[in-house]
């Protein structure tokens, strides 16, 4: 089987490697400086499996047409992606690994929604140096059918990811991944202040922000009409018991879990995204919450904030401060 990883930076590349690892027969994609850079001293992955040191066919588009694509750019991106390569894609299996619930809409306005399967990624990763992975802790690997019912083509992308992840297949992948927005949405956090969330989230006062990210969300989720459903390594019911305790209170849990995440140093989407120079997928995480929020008259005054001030460090190439943060948000939770 021919597997092409479509984006090489923290989800593709660790993916890509692990799947070389296991003697797949797979091609990876990517920009110029990280197509240079794996070129001229092979993909380099380290953390919580050890250290790998691979050399795997690159180039920063596709010249094949493979059975099996898996597209790990970022959700922005997505799009320039598909085109770039439909002629070798069209007849390919569609794997979405983006954040957010838009990237499946986006393909499907490209590509037959009978083969996008859409899937959410529950295991962390950093790539600030091109051609080099951090992995920084284990996680599941969810898949569904994004627009049909789940059928063989769910099955064999499940046996072949099997190989280098736990894979959960199910058929409420929708409501699974609005609630994966809100494991996403405090990463937003160490975007503004450039810092690594084990910095960002040691601070009671930052940790009631994030509550407060996800009080709003979830009061902005449920006046929606959407429906949240739990993943296997986040169980609704931790966002909705912490969400239902005073801020404070909530705050000091959400510092200690974020505390033990990762013994690397864990920077998030967002962050990785500005420091590579990159415009961050922030739209489609924080953004989803606004959105949704302007199509229902709801209101989300902290998570447009935060958007804003996501856009102002991509713009002025300026973190803030946590006093900065801290009275910038002051007011917009409770």
């Amino acid at each position: 089987m021919k597997i092409a990883v479509i984006g090489a930076g923290a989800i593709g590349a660790l993916v890509a490697g692990y799947l070389k690892s296991k003697n797949k027969n797979v091609f990876l994609v990517g920009h110029k400086e990280a197509v240079e850079a794996i070129r001229n001293k092979g993909l380099k992955i380290c953390g919580v499996r050890g250290e790998f040191d691979l050399k795997i066919d690159t180039d920063t588009r596709l010249n094949f047409c493979p059975d099996i694509a898996i597209f790990a750019t970022k959700t922005q991106d997505l799009s320039c992606a598909i085109k770039e390569n439909l002629e070798f894609i069209a007849n390919s299996v569609i794997v979405i690994t983006q954040n957010g619930v838009q990237a499946e809409d986006i393909a499907a306005r490209i590509l037959s929604g009978e083969k996008i399967i859409s899937s959410i990624v529950m295991f962390g990763s950093t790539n600030l140096e091109a051609g080099t992975v951090v992995h920084n802790f284990e996680g599941s690997w969810i898949i569904g059918s994004a627009f049909i019912k789940n059928s063989e083509l769910v099955s064999k992308v499940k046996v072949l990811l099997g190989d280098i992840f736990p894979v959960v297949a199910t058929d409420d992948i929708k409501a699974m991944k609005y609630l994966k927005i809100f494991v996403n949405a405090n990463n937003c956090i160490p975007g503004i202040l450039g810092l690594s969330m084990q910095e960002c989230f040691a601070s009671p006062e930052i940790s009631s922000i994030s509550i407060g990210i996800w009080k709003e969300g979830h009061k902005i989720v449920s006046g929606s009409r959407i429906n949240l459903a739990s993943l296997p390594d986040f169980p609704l019911e931790r966002l909705t018991k912490l969400i239902s305790l005073p801020t404070t209170e909530a705050a000091k849990i959400f510092s200690g879990i974020m505390a033990n995440l990762s013994k690397e140093p864990l920077y998030g989407s967002i962050l990785q995204s500005i420091k590579r120079g990159k415009l961050s997928e922030v739209d489609y995480i924080n953004g989803e919450f606004v959105a949704l929020a302007k199509t229902n008259s709801l209101r989300a005054p902290l998570n447009s904030k935060l958007v804003e001030m996501v856009h102002q460090v991509e713009k002025t190439k300026r973190f803030f401060t946590k006093e900065e943060l801290i009275n910038n948000t002051k007011g917009l939770f409770s």
